[in-house]
Order: structure tokens, then sequence, then C-alpha cells
């Protein structure tokens, strides 16, 4: 996939380092994309989910400094890495509900494309 010159001023992708194209509803600050519209309850879902993610991740830590059994911290890292996959679910949800959504109905070839792109890098990169 080949990544045009940005007419956005956005974010930098976390897959590959590239910058987005998709022209979205997130507001392009100094400081980077800023999601906008995002669901109160979906965001405080993802803060409490995250909390104890890192609760967890403690706890591997633990375990590790403990030299506890190799498949019983294995299992542990597999729970971690299925919740961060739901924070990821939550996250992706959104997006389609707000930025992607917004830039398929523009009605503008390249800002659709750009956005089928992103969607796409993000799946192949991200949720597996």
């Amino acid at each position: 996939m080949t990544v045009k010159a940005a007419r956005h001023v956005g974010g930098v992708s976390s897959a590959r380092g590239r910058t987005s194209l998709a022209n979205c509803a997130c507001d392009s600050a100094s400081s980077g994309r800023k999601a906008v519209g995002v669901y109160p309850l979906l965001k405080e879902a993802n803060q409490n989910r995250l909390r104890r993610i890192e609760g967890q991740v403690r706890g591997l830590q633990k375990m590790v400094e403990e030299d506890r059994y190799c498949a019983d911290i294995i299992t542990q890292v597999a729970s971690v890495q299925e919740a961060l996959r739901g924070v990821a679910r939550n996250l992706m949800k959104n997006h389609l509900h707000h930025c992607a959504a917004k830039a398929l109905r523009s009605g503008e070839k390249n800002e659709t494309e750009d956005m089928y792109d992103e969607l796409l890098e993000l799946i192949y990169a991200h949720l597996r």
C-alpha cells in the first residue's frame, strides 16, 4: 500500500510510523490529533479496563521476580493480550462510528479512499 503526501495535518500511524491521510472527525492540534465524539461511557470503560491491565502487568512483573512457573506466567500474558485487544476493539468501534463514518459519507473520493486504506492498515497491523 503506498502512502501519498499528507493533505491533513495529523498524527503518525502507530503501525509503521506513517502519517495517516484520512481526514476524519479528529481535531488536529499542535500536540497531535484528538478524537472528537468519543462516547463518555466507552471512554470510561476503556480507562477502567486499562487500569485493570496495568494491575495485571504489575502482577506479571511480580510473578517473574518470584520465579513463578513459566506456564502460569504465559497464561497471564495471554490474559493481558486479550484485555488489550478488547480495548482496541472498543477504540475501533468508536473510530468507525465517528471518524470513519464521516470520511466515508463525505462523498470525496480521495478522503474515502484514504479512510479505507487507514482502516485496512489498522486491521492488518493491530487487530489480528
